[in-house]
């Protein structure tokens, strides 16, 4: 599979980012003609990421967030979201779900979120160096290159 575009954006950790960061996501899928299921999946996912890194990666702090997209000319999208907060401690109990650092307002389902709308999701985490999230989905629309 080869390249055939991509993008770097770097957010603060702010909420207000979220939404711009489904919106560059979303704008960015658009060539691949995906169906608004596979749109709002992806979106869905992203901002499931994201929020991770808001809430948990700089809890009571603020840093930034590192989103790459990739799509391949196998009509895949690969997004990545990564920061350099705290780290997982545990990657396999924290994607579990309804697992949970946030206390009692958080549901612990982001990553079975991802999971559910991504093909794929691969979760790097190191104690104290930060998470990298990797979302891959296929996209069945018929790409415009």
């Amino acid at each position: 599979m080869k390249k055939v575009n991509e993008f770097k954006i770097t957010l603060d950790s702010k909420s207000i980012n979220e939404g711009f960061a489904r919106v560059v996501v979303s704008a960015f899928a658009t060539p691949l003609d995906p169906t608004l299921e596979e749109l709002a999946d992806m979106k869905t996912a992203v901002s499931e990421a994201v929020t991770n890194c808001i809430v948990h990666a700089y809890r009571n702090s603020f840093g930034k967030i590192y989103i790459t997209g990739v799509i391949t000319d196998d009509s895949k999208i690969k997004i990545t979201v990564r920061d350099r907060g705290c780290g997982i401690d545990d990657v396999n109990q924290a994607m579990k779900p309804l697992y949970t650092t946030g206390g009692g307002d958080r549901a612990g389902l982001g990553f079975t979120v991802m999971e559910s709308f991504c093909d794929s999701v691969k979760v790097r985490s190191q104690k104290n160096k930060g998470t990298t999230v990797t979302l891959v989905k296929k996209i069945e629309g018929k790409a415009k290159w």
